[in-house]
């Protein structure tokens, strides 16, 4: 297995690429900028791309995922309710004071439930509703592994103050939902450091206790 994670733009979302040796084939999660240095490391590892997994509609987790796709040729998948967010990167852009990168409707959604990644390596999508109404995250059960977007972080959660964010049903998604999974569960943010399942219901401020 190739598992690597490291942070792109200005923002410093979390990259991760998700690889099989055997089979040669990857995915790759919140390609959101530094496309070239993604490309160019996929390159390296002699992988060829077969998903784009985005959690959420936010352009520091989006922005580079069209063009990652024209060079790769791989599909992306986002939770359609992120729609209206795509459409709205425009404003997106200028909240950071960037350019707007270009975007396309995802060539399928992340409906809870389905079933991405890898034969060797699958995941499950939860729908988490609350940072954005498409929010999303991917439980890969066997590696005990959660990659939460920017739904549950270390010691925090993510913002509601956004457009489509909602503060009562981000708690609701994460204690629901999120909280329901092994508490050895390692849980990889959308930024910074990773955490566990565990240690946040044990400590998260932002959490009732179960």
């Amino acid at each position: 297995m190739i598992f690597e994670t490291f942070p792109v733009g200005p923002l410093q979302c979390n990259c991760t690429i998700l690889g099989d040796e055997a089979t040669g084939e990857a995915i790759v999660i919140d390609p959101g900028d530094e496309v070239g240095r993604i490309h160019r490391r996929l390159t390296q590892l002699g992988l060829k791309l077969k998903q784009i997994l985005i959690t959420h509609a936010h352009i520091d987790h989006v922005g580079g995922a069209l063009k990652l796709k024209r060079l790769t040729g791989a599909p992306i998948l986002l939770n359609e309710n992120d729609l209206p967010l795509l459409d709205m990167m425009e404003t997106q852009a200028g909240w950071l004071g960037v350019e707007t990168p270009e975007t396309a409707p995802p060539d399928l959604s992340l409906a809870d439930g389905l079933t991405v990644g890898l034969d060797a390596f699958p995941a499950q999508v939860i729908n988490t509703p609350g940072h954005t109404q498409g929010s999303v995250c991917l439980h890969f059960a066997p590696m005990k592994l959660l990659v939460a977007g920017d739904t549950l972080f270390a010691g925090s959660i993510g913002r509601t103050d956004l457009p489509g964010g909602d503060a009562n049903q981000i708690i609701d998604s994460i204690e629901s939902r999120l909280l329901r999974l092994p508490d050895e569960t390692r849980v990889l943010p959308g930024h910074g450091p990773a955490t566990t399942i565990g240690a946040e219901r044990r400590s998260n401020p932002y959490l009732r206790t179960l």
